[in-house]
């Protein structure tokens, strides 16, 4: 189990951090917040497909052909880590080295639109919690801890997901 689990994780972490790469260097340069925000999900999610080729090789080629909803959840639970911590890290590399500015245009973008869409009675109220929560995330420990959570639970769904689809129960011998 572990050569499956640190195999995909290796192929899932990989794709994570080639998509994020992808999207940082190719979509978030020329597109919407919006846009880039939807691509940055797409990629987590496009390279949770190792965790689904993982369990099925498993069950495929390890466990005979047999697999039960908790060996799958405990596979995909473990093959998630290792892109949660892949993308993470990336995460901090670009927005602390790479691209330092980033979290100041990322919040100016939202100054711009709380400024647009808040009725000007709340606008200093729902300014202050922007700035609350900026520096939360300027913390690169919480803002660590928040994508690796982020990447893990939606691996945690997709994993759930495949667990259902690709469990296959030994057959009940009746003597």
């Amino acid at each position: 189990m572990k050569q499956v689990i640190f195999r995909y994780g290796l192929y899932a972490g990989l794709a994570i951090l080639a998509l994020t790469a992808i999207h940082f260097y190719v979509v978030l340069p020329n597109a919407s917040w919006e846009t880039s925000e939807f691509a940055g999900y797409l990629t987590m999610i496009l390279s949770m497909i190792f965790v689904f080729m993982g369990i099925r090789y498993y069950r495929d080629h390890v466990n005979n052909g047999f697999l039960s909803f908790k060996e799958g959840l405990k596979l995909g639970a473990m093959i998630v880590l290792i892109p949660a911590i892949c993308f993470a890290l990336f995460d901090i590399l670009y927005t602390e080295v790479l691209n330092p500015s980033w979290g100041d245009e990322y919040f100016g973008y939202y100054v711009e639109k709380i400024k647009a869409s808040t009725p000007a009675d709340k606008l200093d109220e729902e300014l202050q919690k922007l700035q609350k929560n900026k520096e939360l995330f300027s913390n690169p420990l919480i803002q660590f801890s928040l994508m690796a959570v982020t990447v893990y639970v939606i691996g945690l769904i997709v994993t759930i997901i495949s667990a259902l689809t690709l469990r296959r129960n030994k057959p009940v011998v009746v003597a």
